[in-house]
């Protein structure tokens, strides 16, 4: 498949990679000192959990031209970017499989009047990791495989063919019937997450050390997921809803005390947060 990833930070540079290295055909769009790194050096991935590193070797783009024509692009950028990219992905007629990955609790209307309901897909990634130079680190989330979802729930054939490809790359994949509502539910649990983090200065092992925090974030989770239900939003994928609301409260509490006090909380969440408000991913300081 002829794939270009839009967004060469660290979903980006992943995605990518493993993507290429699976027999793909991809073009990563990249500007900056990584598109600078990327060309001089390949996409460079460190493995947190082995250290082992991997470096392959891309097309690099600098912009989207009307006429390239892709099997599908994946858009892997924070939301508050996506928008000034919109007008490009629409003059682009020759490519009708756009995939979006990012956090996005604000519906579809956006997409959909850029591109209307035909071309886009939505979806949600399954890694995490941080930038350091032009080495990723990163890895698999194993609790959060890839999410892929067509805008009215079908599940298509162009789905699952994206599905097939995603799965052969090493990202364990599922299609969700219910991708908008997935992306609500994710960002009502992430919002508590991050205010949680943002207590204690991004530092995931003093969160997972004080004693009223964790209970506080479990509290603000559940009641996110509350006002979703009451705004006739399903709380989706079922797990999470078992987590936080069908099991006593003591363990969810627990559960997430054993993940912060974890290298996954520091490199999937607390490095994540951290750089989300301008700060460097590893110590924190604003930059």
């Amino acid at each position: 498949m002829k794939i270009l990833v839009y967004g060469a930070g660290v979903l980006g540079s992943v995605y990518a990679a493993r993507l290429a290295d699976s027999e793909n055909d991809v073009a990563i769009l990249a500007r900056g000192q990584r598109l600078i790194d990327i060309r001089a050096n390949g996409i460079v991935l460190e493995d947190i959990a082995t250290r082992r590193q991997t470096t392959t070797h891309v097309s690099v783009v600098e912009q989207l031209a009307p006429q390239g024509a892709y099997d599908l692009i994946i858009v892997l950028m924070r939301k508050n970017q996506v928008s000034r990219i919109f007008p490009i992905l629409a003059a682009n007629e020759a490519t009708t499989n756009i995939l979006f990955m990012y956090n996005n609790a604000a519906g579809l209307n956006e997409i959909v009047r850029a591109l209307g309901r035909g071309r886009a897909l939505i979806g949600f990634p399954g890694a995490g990791g941080t930038l350091d130079g032009p080495v990723v680190r990163c890895g698999l989330i194993p609790q959060q495989p890839t999410t892929l979802g067509e805008l009215d729930g079908e599940a298509t054939v162009r789905l699952k063919q994206i599905e097939s490809v995603f799965e052969r790359a090493g990202f364990p994949t599922v299609i969700s019937r219910q991708m908008d509502a997935w992306l609500k539910t994710h960002v009502a649990f992430i919002t508590s997450v991050a205010g949680a983090l943002y207590m204690v200065d991004c530092d995931n092992y003093a969160l997972a050390k004080t004693p009223d925090s964790v209970p506080l974030m479990v509290r603000g989770v559940r009641e996110g997921f509350r006002v979703l239900r009451k705004i006739g939003v399903t709380v989706t994928p079922f797990k999470l809803r078992v987590l936080f609301e069908w099991l006593p409260f003591a363990v969810p509490v627990a559960y997430w005390r054993n993940y912060l006090d974890s290298s996954m909380g520091d490199y999937f969440l607390a490095r994540h947060t951290r750089a989300a408000v301008g700060g460097d991913p590893r110590t924190g300081q604003r930059i």
